[in-house]
């Protein structure tokens, strides 16, 4: 879903102190759409281990101050001249893909001493895979790159004439960063689909090889709005079949927790949080942790009561989207009521529980995914190795304000027809939600898939959940299937799924490539094709995985257990909540308390708003927006101090 920003809004793109030079040594070539494409090969070790991979990092220029960055991996196990293309871009808006790239599903990731690992489930082992990083100023797209620092007063950005830091400034926040102007990104999931559109027809021109065997097209979180207007726009091109492009063989579209409606997934926070049925509502989430009866009522209000969340939700989606009004009455509308129902339906999760939205099995701040690649990929040897010219951060306080000026994360947008219209011209569209995440929950994405009225099967009741086999011979979640389109459901699973499902992750891309059944693996998947199940899930996940301490940052992350691993120093735990002697627990007497204990943290207290979030590096924090408002950003992963 959204990430949490913090601190300023003019300038809050730092990671590390440090001025970027411009990079040289570019190879360049000119791509379909005349498009120039201008990469580096990557040394093997900056990322990927295999000296017979070959990588590539570089920059689309789409425009004069628009220069879209990827990195792209050969695939490993399969020729890459007849392997597909497989898309990968995270979130946000203004989240950059090397989230999906490091902590996920790509060849390498960052330890906490610094060190590069090899990832045995990385994507690149069956598919030829480029991460994007989309709209411009998102991660290392840069638009105007410049010198500065930040003002330790204000917050805001200070330009410098050189890269040279005053004594005067901060050291720690002497940089080059984009130059803060919200015209030169995207402001909307509309205005943003033309570029990303032109830095495939970039891409596959300057590297005919790589695409050969067909596109397909993944993501997560603000993904939800991202994938289902980009495909759209990308098979309304092929038609167009524009002199100088060439037409982009989509195939598939995967996405995970995604951010799709958000009339129907901000009524599914009360749903996901509550344990009190209504008429309207079954509630609760599989690990026991609910609002006590006077915030369940509170929060049930702040949507359902006049003028409210729901109320401002409806207002917001009469406004025409593709036109708003000529006084910008839409874009304030929906912008203010993506503020309300974000402060008074969503943030009181964060203050309640202290856990993370992302994964509510852990108290924040929450050491997983790991974020040690933000430092690497701010170390001026890889800078240099991939081309960057800027300072990296995860996420983009430009592209996050001008996507929060137009209410984009209030709207529609399109979604639903989109979606409804793709299955008929793609091999396979997936739609996928983590039982422990908050933030994009299951209620919301399941409530999404119900409604949509082009699928045969699946919204009548003929489509069941059947569980996914496993090469581990486990089974790590459901899947409802109708023809081409899937909804997954995946156990012991935060936001960015790959993180902490890796084996079941792949293996679904890589039967949906093959266009096989993702329960099996085994069946061709035909428009008559139809799991057999229960149709309302009847799996519970159960609480044992939930923590009731603070994880240290050093802690690792085990796949197979679905928890931390052993050991971790004792010293760093906290005291039971609530405990008479202070004693400090471990680990594993922790995450064993009874569903009636976990329960009993709901707190009986308010709430109080605008006190800032305590978070760790790389995870959520809140930012004031220039009306004064807090906004959250649905990506994949949040920021540091860097956005």
């Amino acid at each position: 879903m959204r990430i949490l920003l913090a601190a300023s809004l003019l300038f809050a793109e730092l990671a590390i102190a440090q001025f970027v030079a411009e990079p040289t040594n570019f190879t360049t070539k000119t791509g379909h759409a005349g498009i120039n494409v201008r990469y580096k090969e990557v040394p093997t070790g900056i990322c990927e281990q295999n000296p017979n991979v070959k990588s590539y990092s570089g920059f689309a220029d789409v425009s004069e101050n628009e220069h879209i960055f990827f990195w792209f991996f050969e695939a490993r196990n399969v020729d890459p001249t007849t392997a597909p293309l497989t898309i990968w871009i995270n979130g946000g808006p203004g989240s950059s893909s090397m989230i999906g790239l490091f902590q996920e599903l790509g060849p390498c990731g960052i330890d906490y001493d610094g060190a590069v690992y090899n990832n045995p489930y990385a994507w690149n082992n069956i598919s030829n895979m480029i991460f994007i990083d989309q709209p411009t100023t998102t991660g290392l797209s840069y638009s105007i790159p410049v010198p500065g620092y930040t003002d330790a007063n204000s917050g805001d950005l200070v330009s410098l004439p050189n890269a040279t830091c005053p004594d005067y400034a901060d050291p720690t926040t002497c940089g080059t960063y984009n130059v803060y102007n919200t015209t030169l990104t995207a402001n909307s999931t509309t205005a943003a689909a033309p570029n990303f559109y032109l830095t495939l027809q970039a891409f596959t021109g300057a590297f005919p090889q790589y695409s050969s065997n067909g596109v397909y097209f993944t993501t997560e979180s603000y993904g939800g709005h991202y994938a289902p207007v980009f495909s759209r726009y990308i098979l309304e091109q092929n038609e167009l079949n524009t002199t100088g492009t060439a037409p982009i063989d989509l195939r598939a579209v995967l996405i995970g927790n995604g951010w799709y409606d958000p009339i129907l997934q901000y009524q599914a926070y009360y749903n996901y949080t509550s344990n009190y049925s209504t008429q309207v509502h079954q509630g609760g989430n599989d690990y026991g942790i609910h609002y006590n009866a006077s915030i369940d009522s509170y929060v049930y209000n702040a949507i359902y009561g006049a003028h409210n969340c729901l109320d401002q939700l409806l207002d917001c989606n009469s406004y025409p989207y593709a036109t708003n009004t000529s006084d910008g009455t839409g874009n304030q509308v929906c912008s203010a009521a993506d503020n309300f129902c974000y402060n008074m339906v969503e943030y009181p999760y964060d203050i309640v529980f202290g856990r993370d939205e992302y994964d509510i099995r852990y108290l924040t701040p929450d050491p997983f995914p790991y974020t040690f690649y933000v430092d690497y990929l701010n170390n001026a040897t890889v800078q240099a190795a991939i081309g960057a010219y800027t300072n990296f951060s995860e996420s983009s306080s430009i592209t996050s304000t001008a996507f929060g000026s137009t209410g984009d994360d209030a709207r529609e947008i399109g979604v639903r027809a989109a979606v409804d219209h793709s299955p008929s011209h793609l091999s396979k569209y997936t739609d996928a939600h983590s039982i422990a995440d908050y933030n994009c929950n299951g209620y919301g994405i399941e409530a999404f898939s119900e409604t949509l009225s082009n699928i045969p099967g699946y919204t009548n009741g003929s489509a069941g959940f059947a569980n996914i086999s496993s090469s581990d011979g486990i089974v790590h979640g459901q899947v409802k299937s109708a023809g081409k389109f899937s909804f997954v459901r995946i156990y012991e699973s935060g936001h960015e799924v790959p993180f902490y499902q890796p084996l079941v992750s792949l293996e679904m891309v890589n039967r949906t490539i093959h266009g096989m059944d993702i329960a099996t693996g085994e069946v061709m998947v035909s428009d008559s094709y139809i799991t057999e199940g229960p149709v309302i899930s009847d799996f519970v996940n159960g609480n044992k995985t939930v923590t009731f301490d603070i994880i240290p940052l050093n802690a690792t992350y085990n796949t197979t257990t679905n928890q931390p691993n052993p050991p971790y120093d004792a010293a760093s735990t906290i005291p039971e909540d609530g405990g008479s002697d202070g004693k400090l627990m471990t680990r594993h007497e922790r995450v064993m308390l009874d569903a009636e204990k976990a329960k009993k943290r709901s707190a009986d207290v308010p709430w109080q708003f605008g006190k800032r979030i305590t978070t760790k590096k790389g995870r959520a924090a809140l930012f004031e927006d220039s009306m004064g408002a807090r906004r959250k950003h649905r990506h994949g992963h949040a920021w540091s101090g860097e956005l």
